[in-house]
Parts: C-alpha cells; sequence; structure tokens
C-alpha cells in the first residue's frame, strides 16, 4: 500500500530525508497534491563508532512508494553531502536530474561509474532555467560556496514560493566570477515567501565569512617562502582553491602534477568546463617530477580530509608507489576537518611532520576560507527573503537553533519558525504552518555492496570484537544420546594470546563442557537451547576472569 501523508488537499508538504541535526546526507522533499520535487541527495560520511560503514544515506522508503509523484530531481551544487548518494538514489528511484554545469559533470562520472548514464535523464541548468509542472515550478538563483555553479532554488507552489537556499556565503570578489545574485534573491523576496529552509553550519560564527581572494594572497605569500616542493591538499571540487594554486605555481615557475582520482577528475572537469586555466606543458606525470629541481614542482594532492586510501595518506606513511617525503618538502592543507575527521587529519598531519615535511594548516596560516556563510551572511539572506516562516537545515541541532534564533532578531516571529528532525512534515497553507506527519529516515548504512543491511545489532557486534575480542567454542554433539563426542574447544582472535593462557583455556572448557551437558538434558533440548547456554555460562565466566566481554560464537556438530 503506497504511504500517503496526513495533510489537507490544500497544504503543501516539506520534509527532510537527511540534512536536519546533522552535516551530511541532505535530501529535502517538496510535495504538493501528486507531484514531488526533490531537492539533492546527499550522503554522510560515517563517524568512527560506525565501524566498518562506508557511508550512510536516508531512507528512501516513502520516496519509493510514491516514485510516480516524484518530477524532478533537483541539485544545489556538486559536494559530496548533496550529490554523493546520487546513485543509490536513482537506483531506488530513475527520475529526471537537474543540475549546474559542474555538478552534472561529477554526476556524470558517478553514474557512469555504476553503469546507471546510458538509464538516467540529465539535464544542464542554469540560474536562467525555470521548471514548469502542473502544480508546481521551479527557478534558481546563484550563490556563492566553495565550488562553483552553486545555486540557491525557488519552488513556487500553490501555497507560496519555498526557497531552500544550498550552501551559501556572499562573497562579492569570488575567483570562480559567479558573484550572489543579490537582485534576484530580492525580488524573489519581494515577490513573498511563505518559506525559507537556510544552510545553518556556520550559525555559530559572529563573522562574516572571508573571500576567496584573501586565501589566493596567503597562497601567494607561501610560495614565495618555499624553496622545497610543495604538495597542496584541499577538496578535489574547490576549483577555486586549486586555481589560486596553479596560478601561483605558475608565477613561480613551479609545473604541476595531480595525484589522487577525484583530483584528477576534477583537473579534467575544470579544464573542459573553464573554470581552470593550465598550459598543457606545466603538467607533468609522475615519473618527470623526479627529475625536476624541489623548487620547480607542485604536487596537487587529495586526502586533505585524511581519508586513509587518499593519495596524501598513503605519502604520508610510506605506502604510495610514486612519491616519498623528502626532507625540504611543505604540504598545504588548504581546507578544515569536517565533522568527524578531526583524528583522521591530526594522524596524517603527524605522519607528514615524522617523515621530514613542514605542514602548514589551521587557521592560524590564513590558508582556508569556509564555504559557508557566518551569521552575518545568514541574517543577510533571510532580510533578502523575507520568509513567513523559517526551518533551518543543513546543521546540527545546536546549529539549527542558533540561526532559528537570528531568525527572530531580523523579524521572523518565534511562532513562525521550526526546528525539525529528519522525517518530520512541515503542512504549509498561505496562511497556517503545523508539524502535520512524519515518515521513514533513519540513516540507512552502506558497507561494500551491501545497502540497508547492517542494523544496529551487526554495529553492536562490531563494537565488542573491537573491544573485546572474539571467542570462538567448537563442539560435536550427540543430542541424542546427550553424549559430547569430541572437544569443546575454544578459539581466541583478539581476546586473549592463547600461549600464555592456558589455565584459562582449560578452566573455560570445563565451563562449557557442563554446560553443554546441562542443557542437552533439559526436556525439548534443542541446537538453539544448548548454544545460548555455553553463551551465557561462558560470557559469565570470562567477565570474572578478565573483565572482558568478547563476543561468543558457539559451532556445534550435530550428529
Amino acid at each position: 500500500m503506497v504511504m500517503n501523508l496526513d495533510i489537507r488537499p490544500d497544504e503543501t508538504a516539506v520534509y527532510a530525508l537527511g540534512g536536519l541535526g546533522e552535516i551530511g546526507k541532505n535530501t529535502y522533499g517538496i510535495q504538493f497534491g501528486d507531484e514531488i520535487i526533490v531537492v539533492d541527495a546527499g550522503v554522510k560520511f560515517p563517524e568512527d563508532e560506525l565501524l566498518g560503514i562506508d557511508y550512510v544515506i536516508p531512507d528512501y522508503t516513502y520516496l519509493k512508494e510514491n516514485r510516480d509523484k516524484i518530477k524532478a530531481l533537483v541539485i544545489t551544487h556538486g559536494h559530496e553531502d548533496h550529490i554523493g548518494a546520487i546513485h543509490f538514489f536513482l537506483n531506488a528511484i530513475n527520475v529526471p536530474v537537474y543540475a549546474g554545469p559542474l555538478a552534472l559533470a561529477l554526476i556524470k562520472n558517478k553514474l557512469d561509474e555504476h553503469g546507471l548514464l546510458n538509464s538516467t535523464e540529465l539535464h544542464e541548468i542554469d540560474e536562467d532555467t525555470v521548471l514548469k509542472f502542473d502544480n508546481m515550478s521551479v527557478e534558481f538563483f546563484r550563490t556563492t560556496h566553495s565550488i562553483p555553479d552553486t545555486f540557491g532554488i525557488a519552488v513556487h507552489t500553490p501555497s507560496g514560493t519555498i526557497v531552500e537556499t544550498g550552501d551559501f556565503k556572499f562573497d562579492f570578489t569570488p575567483t570562480t566570477k559567479q558573484p550572489p545574485n543579490v537582485q534576484k534573491m530580492a525580488r524573489i523576496g519581494s515577490e513573498g515567501v511563505l518559506l525559507l529552509m537556510s544552510d545553518s553550519t556556520n550559525a555559530e560564527r559572529a563573522e562574516f565569512s572571508k573571500s576567496e581572494r584573501w586565501v589566493g594572497k596567503t597562497i601567494d605569500k607561501l610560495f614565495d617562502e618555499i624553496d622545497g616542493r610543495i604538495i597542496f591538499a584541499t577538496f578535489a571540487s574547490n576549483m577555486s582553491r586549486v586555481q589560486m594554486a596553479t596560478e601561483a605555481a605558475l608565477a613561480h615557475g613551479r609545473k604541476i602534477a595531480v595525484f589522487g582520482r577525484s583530483m584528477e577528475s576534477a583537473v579534467t572537469n575544470g579544464l573542459a568546463l573553464g573554470y581552470l586555466d593550465i598550459p598543457k606543458e606545466m603538467l607533468v606525470d609522475a615519473h618527470e617530477i623526479n627529475h625536476l629541481p624541489a623548487n620547480e614542482v607542485l604536487i596537487l594532492s587529495t586526502g586533505s580530509q585524511g581519508e586513509p586510501m587518499a593519495a596524501l595518506a598513503r605519502i604520508a606513511n610510506g605506502t604510495h608507489k610514486q612519491i616519498s617525503i623528502q626532507p625540504d618538502d611543505t604540504v598545504i592543507f588548504s581546507s578544515s576537518p569536517i565533522p568527524g575527521n578531526t583524528q583522521s587529519v591530526n594522524r596524517v598531519i603527524n605522519e607528514l611532520e615524522e617523515a621530514g615535511a613542514t605542514v602548514i594548516h589551521g587557521k592560524i596560516n590564513n590558508i582556508h576560507a569556509s564555504g559557508h556563510g557566518g551569521q552575518e551572511e545568514q541574517k543577510l539572506m533571510l532580510s533578502l527573503i523575507k520568509p513567513k516562516y523559517f526551518m533551518p537545515v543543513h546543521g546540527e541541532y545546536r546549529m539549527l537553533k542558533v540561526h532559528e534564533g537570528m531568525s527572530h532578531e531580523v523579524g521572523v516571529p518565534k511562532e513562525n519558525t521550526f526546528v525539525l528532525d529528519n522525517g518530520d512534515v512541515l503542512a504549509l497553507t498561505a496562511d497556517s504552518a503545523r508539524v502535520a506527519d512524519h515518515i521513514p529516515a533513519e540513516d540507512t548504512y552502506v558497507d561494500g555492496n551491501g545497502i540497508g543491511d547492517v542494523g544496529s545489532a551487526v554495529l553492536r557486534d562490531r563494537q565488542m570484537l573491537s573491544q573485546d575480542g572474539l571467542v570462538v567454542v567448537v563442539a560435536t554433539i550427540d543430542l541424542k544420546n546427550q553424549e559430547i563426542t569430541a572437544g569443546p574447544d575454544i578459539l581466541s582472535r583478539g581476546f586473549i594470546y592463547m600461549r600464555e593462557s592456558e589455565d584459562l583455556i582449560n578452566e573455560g572448557r570445563k565451563e562449557i563442557f557442563h554446560a553443554i551437558l546441562t542443557a542437552m538434558r533439559e526436556p525439548n533440548a534443542s541446537e538453539h537451547s544448548i548454544r545460548n547456554a555455553v553463551v551465557s555460562q561462558l560470557q559469565r565466566f570470562l567477565y570474572e576472569k578478565t573483565k572482558r566481554r568478547p563476543l561468543i560464537l558457539p559451532m556445534f556438530i550435530l550428529i
């Protein structure tokens, strides 16, 4: 049976499947009648406690059950927290996709890699594009962020206009030559906006974010001062930062080598779309850099977030096939750690320093400017859009609350603001707003090729394995005659060193022996009941002896 929302026919529904109370997984739905517009299809990278998990994506259950209503997936920009789950989304729900030039190029790469390119309807948009459907229409306005082709989205519904800003800052001197279209924002605001959904990432920073050009001056100064090789690590999608690094390299007579698949793809796309201007003769391959003087080399690398398999991490730990750290190398981290990555970044920095490199990172070196607006920019967006209702998005809970408070300062009444959870449904008319329903919006874990097959029980087992290890119990049982014909034996992995724990092993075998015999003599004894008895008895015994709780796995052969 199709899942329907508990709303009136005259109400427009707005909901988030991801992006509320978290950084990442941005996926928003705007629905009127039998039409749904989906904004973004983002991924979230796992926190440390999600052992073995590769990605976290939204629960698409509601959208899958209502796929016939979805008219479009519109993309604000090409960062992973907005497009990283697009192949998972399109595998579940094949709908037309609308995106700017760079986001579309990145999406094509993903879909090609996952065999979905030929089966997906893709459309390139710009800020003059207007999408028209029976009940709703969509227009776009240019914003600035740390990637080119960034758009806010205005969805015109029978209830009123709903604006989703995407990620934004107000950079009036952008290196991309794509300034924010303040006039269009003001025009949309003056025509009346029912609801604003606005980026909350930097809601705790009482500032106006610095321009990318400010970072460019720092990069030029660093290149003036560094004599050895420069390894420059940043987000591959940050074309502005890549262009500034390459311009500084060209000005200082350095050839440029590119390492890491995402950086290679970004440079290829950037050159094709005109966002990067690098003479072909200045690009060299890995073999050439080893034959050039150190002061004539710039290495552009992935791995600014400490990703273990990225080029920079492999350079740091000495496992990269083509590059090893030299004593006069300088590594520049032109980024800041995203939430959850601080430890990984620090580990790579430490390894680089231990290998002999000089590492430049952090705010004190002025080599990074946030792509998200601070409080002053968030107030400016609220003042331009002039919404009747306000729903902060894209941020952890405390960020959403701070952003909500700011909206009151610029005239949005407290009763007209909504700090919601993923799955909450906000129902709107021209004169009313209420939380009307809730749809499934739990995290879905991706582990290898498995999507959603790892739940809390599996993660709990992995946590136990990582903390206390595994004990395997092996025995051959004649259940009919109530005899143990072989074993029991104990195998330990990650719990104790067996050669040095003979007494504990022997005592444990006795405990298991008695537990099996006792369980077999019970009425209606079964393999399941014997397993439970062994686990219970051995857990109790091992905890008394070691104060640890390993995962216990009985393996019985029944004869």
